[in-house]
């Protein structure tokens, strides 16, 4: 079985091909284009420019997650997204939209109003009860798709692998405890989040042992500060290769959705990628 909308839209078959998710931050604030997205007119034609690059699914995000930023209330947040959520649903009705949140009650709203996924960076772990976690509940209530992102606030590990995968599993655990079935949960090994640079490498190069788990897996390394660091480029907008990189070699290790700002070029690049990936199996 495949993942499923809440809402009944059309959701993209991964085990096909590499699924295109792109981003639309609604931020004064996000490190690379925070500010280019402040209304529902420029959300529009973000969107139209995303989907026309061919993207699969929408990313909407209310709150920068970088390095420093400045959390923010549910309501500010829900100020920003929940319009622009009526808005994208009205004009593109049968494209999956995704919501980029931790907060369960910020999720259960933008899912009320036509979202599809929650896109959760906290894994589910953020409002947390003993065995209890507030997201898993909503997405178990509300049917939908949960994509779990591993974070740390500090790379505070003594063993990385065995550690991450560990923080990966209570995240799944929480999950299918609250009524999530399986096919509906994806993990993200949260490159850039936690982890030194080092780390951020060797996510993507062992990026199998993730996908052993059993569950698809989404890849954002986009524009990303380890990725400037490589290139010894500062400006976020010049780390492009680098993402077409990692992409690739994500997509060797067996990922199944790479989340990026810009698909203009790498849509291409995951194209060949897949091919490599199928090999004989390969048909046009």
């Amino acid at each position: 079985m495949s993942w499923k909308s809440p809402h009944g839209t059309p959701l993209p078959d991964w085990r096909q091909r590499t699924l295109m998710m792109g981003i639309i931050n609604i931020t004064p604030d996000s490190f690379s284009d925070g500010g280019e997205v402040t209304d529902i007119t420029s959300a529009l034609v973000r969107a139209q420019s995303l989907l026309d690059q061919g993207v699969d699914i929408l990313d909407l995000g209310a709150e920068s997650t970088r390095p420093g930023s400045q959390s923010i209330s549910e309501e500010i947040e829900l100020a920003r997204l929940k319009p622009v959520i009526i808005a994208l649903r009205k004009k593109f009705p049968r494209v999956p939209l995704s919501v980029d949140t931790y907060k369960s009650a910020v999720a259960q709203c933008a899912v009320e109003n036509g979202a599809d996924i929650i896109n959760d960076v906290e894994g589910a772990r953020w409002e947390v009860s003993g065995k209890s976690s507030a997201m898993a509940k909503v997405a178990a209530q509300l049917k939908c798709p949960l994509i779990l992102m591993h974070r740390r606030k500090e790379a505070n590990y003594k063993d990385f692998w065995p550690e991450m995968l560990s923080d990966l599993k209570l995240s799944v655990n929480f999950c299918l405890e609250a009524g999530v079935t399986p096919e509906q949960l994806w993990l993200d090994p949260g490159f850039g989040f936690g982890k030194t640079p080092q780390q951020n490498l060797m996510l993507v190069r062992n990026l199998e042992k993730i996908t052993a788990l059993g569950f698809p897996i989404m890849l954002g390394t986009s524009r990303k500060s380890t990725l400037g660091l490589v290139l010894n480029e500062k400006n976020p907008l010049q780390r492009e290769v680098g993402n077409e990189v990692t992409a690739t070699w994500g997509i060797a290790q067996g990922c199944h959705m790479i989340r990026a700002h810009d698909f203009s070029r790498l849509k291409k690049i995951i194209q060949m990628a897949d091919a490599l990936r199928r090999g004989q199996t390969w048909a046009e």
